[in-house]
């Protein structure tokens, strides 16, 4: 597996190694050994979700405070999606700034957001299917999201009509009213 900082050098691109011929591929999506070894410390995951989005659908900025916060490994394994991690970090020189990355069941590249980071993403296929594992279990009461839209973060999600947002997802808060990390 190779794995790459992005510019907020928390989050990581992960890309594995994939064994493919005319019949079809191999690969491992997960190896706690060579994940922690990466990581460069012991991290356990607790939850695994699953989610399916139509065209259009933008899911986020979604997080959780302490101490449910959670961080998470995500990766599409049918469709495409532009990913999103958004620093919420304080004490963070990133702080406010965002990565993104297209992943998608093709290129099978993966996401590591670390606690402290908002995610989101919006489905650029007809539909996508989407798996995250996280470090924390869902705590609603510790859930927060950031608007989609602030446009102190800037993210350029290069849509051409509004998203199909959640009653939860239009009810984001700007960055600048949004409880964050220390």
């Amino acid at each position: 597996m190779k794995v790459t900082p992005l510019s907020i050098p928390d989050v990581l691109l992960i890309e594995p190694q994939v064994f493919g011929d005319d019949r079809g591929f191999f690969y491992e999506s997960f190896n706690q050994n060579k994940f922690e070894e990466a990581m460069g410390k012991k991290i356990s995951f607790v939850q695994d979700n699953h989610s399916k989005s139509v065209k259009g659908v933008l899911r986020g900025l979604h997080y959780q405070l302490p101490p449910k916060a959670q961080g998470k490994l995500v990766r599409v394994i049918q469709g495409e999606v532009f990913d999103v991690a958004v620093d919420l970090r304080q004490s963070s020189p990133t702080f406010g700034k965002f990565v993104s990355e297209i992943l998608s069941s093709d290129n099978k590249k993966q996401l590591w957001i670390p606690e402290g980071f908002a995610h989101g993403f919006v489905t650029l296929s007809e539909t996508a299917e989407f798996l995250y594992k996280t470090t924390d279990f869902y705590a609603p009461e510790f859930e927060r999201c950031i608007s989609w839209d602030d446009p102190s973060v800037g993210i350029d999600w290069s849509m051409t009509t509004q998203p199909s947002l959640s009653g939860k997802d239009q009810l984001g808060k700007a960055l600048s009213a949004a409880e964050v990390f220390a």
